[in-house]
């Protein structure tokens, strides 16, 4: 596979993957700076010490329309021992090729399927098969042949290959799988192969709607392992609430028929309809009788990140299911923001749940009996005859939970639970009437909800090495580049990498997204559909209000990861990207995507008579004390997903944003739609997925926002912003600036430059702190594009209440949260609000952050190293 370095060398990037595990499948998104790269066939992969190492490199975007070279590339390669790399570029480069490939065959006649062969590993997947694998071969005599006893799992058959069974007052329903459709995705080659399996869930009683559900499954070269995204999509009635004709005022297409938000007599809302009872991924093992089950478990309490594991082993009776269950605290009952407001945030109405013990556990059984009990489970399990074996994995086992895992000797299946009918059914049915997010409503309908798993077929490994298997996707080694490598590309402007020369500044970033992080672990924002996400306001000891991604968290984690090169980072913003994508947005009802391959003309006109989907589809929800209470004109942001789809390979993240970029072509609230917050908002996410896409129809609904946006500018005296969206400076100025950066355009241009002589000049202060802090970044952009240091002056004055100075000791020590709150606030030199509450203030969540502190200070720091200011 390897061979010495021969062709001339090129310019070079330095690369380290963070905990990396020797042989571990590896995707790295890497920018390059305009006019760099002009085609990813002259990239190749050196080791530390020059040895070449196969690659797989795939174009993502480039820096068109003005200039096609290369903006974005994947480069996919498996890891060596050593954890330094080279990634060299440049004309004269000439990459080896790969000598095991990935042969596949994608045959989506009606009766056909997928088969895929990796080497070790045959595998295939039928469109009337039943959901999922339908058979899996692994080449134990490794003859290049798979022979009919060296099948190792299949389907269970009756279509449950994968389900989604609801619970109602009628029991349960259970689902039946029914695969549609297979696609090859981008960045598929013969090291690395990505499948998009489109599918739904039916059901037998007609009052539960279809579910579709996506399956994406990653094959690699020479490997007998696989990783598997499976996406869920909730179509159920949430509650037993008296449904009224018409739209919320906050979400209207019209104006005839509006829902009143006064039915809190209505007890409906908390009363539970449709829940879900059980959602998983299941297979039939053909393995000898009597097999082994190996379960890795953690010692000690689950806090602790560097606890030891320990090993149960058992040995099955050929009868009892061995099952593990990581289940954590309930869902905790909380008041509304609005109700802390009313009552003056008295200490009594702080929205705790003392009934709500933080207890997480972790079981394994076999039948009735109980054989291990700790409090956390490391995701994984491993059946074995003796001979061959079937490992599968889950990622964020505890942090996703309840997850399970089931193997069952009776009828030789082996399931993954992404939701175990064990746990009890997870209901949606509001805590109270009370209206939360500026509603009383409940958006449940719609949510997805991501899992990621490791499937591993070996010919009876040892543990260690079914676990560095399992660690693959379950411990995810994070390759990167250099931080200034980031930085100096320019694909996000002007950002300054992490340094130790500006601590009064750095420190205000680094502190707050390690007190996210802190509180993210300890209080603990784990759960199925929580994780990823982090509340906004703390106040009296405790949190309350999800966030839900304004303004952009999820791109300042990544935008922090590319800054400091810490893995931590990497997953922490991965994870609100997919919580986000999933969670935070409405998904269905969802026509499908018509691709014509039925032969038959009348194909098209059945689909054309199926429903249409939700106007709403693509909108986010709104922050609000549950995840689905409310919904908002203007609350989606995807910079951070198409951020993930660059630095991750997320090919959701592009899906859902492409979906909600669609929504802002219906323009389903009229001149609304085209006004205000929505307005700047729609600027930023569309210039990221026109950016992505390259596609036409992106590029025009673009356009038309930024005129009018320019328009509007001189009826405002030079203001980009109505004054009553102050804090909205981040969504123009990036926005533009990467328009700008992207076309040329003069026009906009020196829009920006006279909207930054304008905040010079008439600061906003609608919001306080929010607005006046946020105009930092458009001053610099007045100095960059004009070079009058007066704009850069006013900047840093107004930046200095940003500065803070050292915690006492390092933030992971804290024994609480409240102890590190304190500290946090003395350090502290933000002004303190008018109101009775400053939202703004170091130690509360990320929302207000964003304005205040993340999209300023990198590109502050930017202009003071480049112009040698102490």
């Amino acid at each position: 596979m390897k061979s010495c370095n021969t062709t001339e060398k090129g310019k070079q990037v330095n690369i380290t993957i963070e905990n990396n595990k020797e042989g571990a499948p590896i995707t790295l998104g890497i920018p390059f700076p305009k006019g760099a790269l002009h085609s990813v066939d002259h990239l190749r992969l050196l080791t530390s010490n020059g040895t070449e190492i196969p690659c797989q490199t795939t174009e993502v975007s480039n820096w068109g329309p003005t200039d096609e070279s290369i903006k974005w590339v994947w480069v996919f390669f498996f890891s060596e021992e050593d954890s330094e790399y080279i990634l060299e570029y440049g004309d004269s480069v000439v990459p080896m090729l790969p000598k095991e490939k990935i042969v596949s065959m994608n045959n989506m006649r009606p009766q056909g399927g997928i088969d895929v062969n990796t080497g070790p590993l045959s595998f295939s997947i039928h469109k009337k098969g039943n959901g999922f694998l339908d058979e899996v071969f692994l080449d134990s005599n490794k003859d290049g042949k798979f022979d009919k006893e060296e099948l190792i799992v299949s389907s269970p058959e009756k279509n449950r290959g994968s389900f989604l069974d609801l619970l109602d007052d009628a029991g349960i329903d259970t689902s039946k799988a029914v695969i549609n459709e297979v696609f090859r995705e981008k960045g598929s080659g013969p090291m690395h192969s990505i499948f998009r399996i489109e599918g739904t869930y039916t059901y037998d009683r007609s009052d539960n709607n279809l579910s579709p559900f996506t399956i994406w499954l990653h094959a690699y070269a020479g490997k007998s392992y696989i990783k598997v995204l499976h996406t869920m999509t909730y179509t159920g009635i949430p509650d037993k609430h008296k449904p009224q004709e018409g739209e919320h005022a906050n979400i209207a297409t019209q104006n005839k028929i509006i829902i009143t938000e006064n039915t809190e007599d209505d007890m409906g809302w908390t009363q539970p309809n449709d829940q879900i009872a059980a959602c998983g991924l299941q297979l039939k093992y053909h393995l000898d009788d009597n097999v082994n089950v190996s379960v890795p478990l953690y010692e000690g309490n689950w806090q602790e990140d560097e606890a030891n594991t320990f090993m149960e082993e058992i040995v099955t009776d050929g009868q009892s299911p061995v099952q593990l269950l990581q289940q954590g605290p309930a869902r905790r009952k909380s008041t509304s923001l609005r109700s802390l407001y009313l009552n003056g945030f008295k200490k009594e109405d702080n929205g705790s749940n003392p009934d709500a013990a933080l207890e997480f556990r972790a079981t394994v059984s076999e039948g009735e009996e109980n054989k291990a009990k700790v409090e956390r489970a490391k995701g994984w399990v491993n059946v074995t005859d003796g001979k061959r074996g079937v490992g599968v994995g889950i990622k964020n086992f505890m942090k996703e939970y309840p997850k399970g895992i089931e193997v069952d000797p009776a009828n030789g299946t082996l399931l993954g639970s992404v939701w175990p009918k064990e746990n009890g059914p997870m209901n949606f049915a509001r805590h109270n009437t009370e209206p939360d997010g500026g509603m009383l409503g409940n958006f449940a309908q719609g949510i997805t909800k991501t899992t990621e798993f490791v499937y591993y077929f070996h010919n009876n490994d040892v543990m260690d090495e079914v676990g560095k298997k399992m660690d693959y996707v379950i411990e995810n080694p994070v390759a990167h580049a250099s931080p200034e490598w980031y930085t100096q590309s320019k694909v996000y402007g002007n950002m300054a990498p992490f340094s130790s020369k500006h601590p009064e500044f750095e420190n205000a970033l680094q502190y707050k997204y390690q007190w996210w992080a802190y509180n993210q672990k300890h209080e603990p924002w784990y759960g199925m559909f929580n994780y990823g996400d982090g509340k906004s306001y703390f106040f009296n000891g405790k949190w309350v209000q999800w966030t839900n991604n304004e303004p952009t968290v999820d791109f300042m984690l990544w935008t922090n990861f590319m800054r400091t090169g810490d893995p931590k980072y990497y997953n922490l913003a991965q994870a609100m990207s997919r919580h986000t994508m999933d969670v935070d947005n409405v998904h269905w009802p969802k026509k499908r995507t018509y691709y014509g391959e039925i032969n038959d003309a009348i194909d098209f006109w059945n689909y054309e008579d199926e429903p249409e989907s939700t106007p709403y589809l693509g909108i986010g929800r709104r922050h609000a004390n549950e995840h689905w209470y409310a919904l908002l004109s203007a609350h989606v942001w995807i910079q951070g997903w198409i951020a993930s789809y660059y630095l991750s390979a997320d090919h959701r993240a592009l899906e859902v944003a492409r979906m909600t970029g669609d929504t802002y072509i219906n323009r389903i609230w009229g001149e609304h739609d085209l006004r205000g917050r929505r307005l700047y908002l729609s600027v930023l996410n569309l210039v990221e997925l026109y950016d992505a896409t390259k596609l036409q129809k992106y590029k025009e609904e673009l356009e038309d926002r930024v005129k009018l946006m320019l328009e509007f500018q001189e009826r405002q005296g030079g203001n980009l912003l109505l004054d009553r969206y102050g804090y909205s400076q981040t969504y123009v100025a990036q926005g533009l600036y990467k328009y700008q950066q992207i076309t040329g355009d003069e026009t906009v241009r020196q829009a920006l430059l006279k909207h930054a002589r304008w905040v010079r000049d008439v600061p906003p202060l609608n919001h306080e702190m929010e607005s006046y802090l946020a105009t930092i970044y458009p001053l610099l952009i007045g100095y960059e594009f004009s070079g009058e240091k007066v704009y850069l002056n006013e900047a840093l004055e107004r930046a200095k209440v940003l500065k803070i100075g050292e915690l006492s000791k390092e933030p992971e020590s804290y024994e609480n949260a409240e102890a590190f709150s304190e500290d946090l606030v003395k350090i502290s030199n933000l002004p303190k609000s008018k109101g009775s509450f400053t939202n703004w203030e170091t130690n509360q969540g990320l929302r207000v952050f964003g304005w205040t502190h993340a999209y300023n200070i990198p590109y502050l720091l930017y202009w003071m190293d480049k112009e040698h200011m102490n």
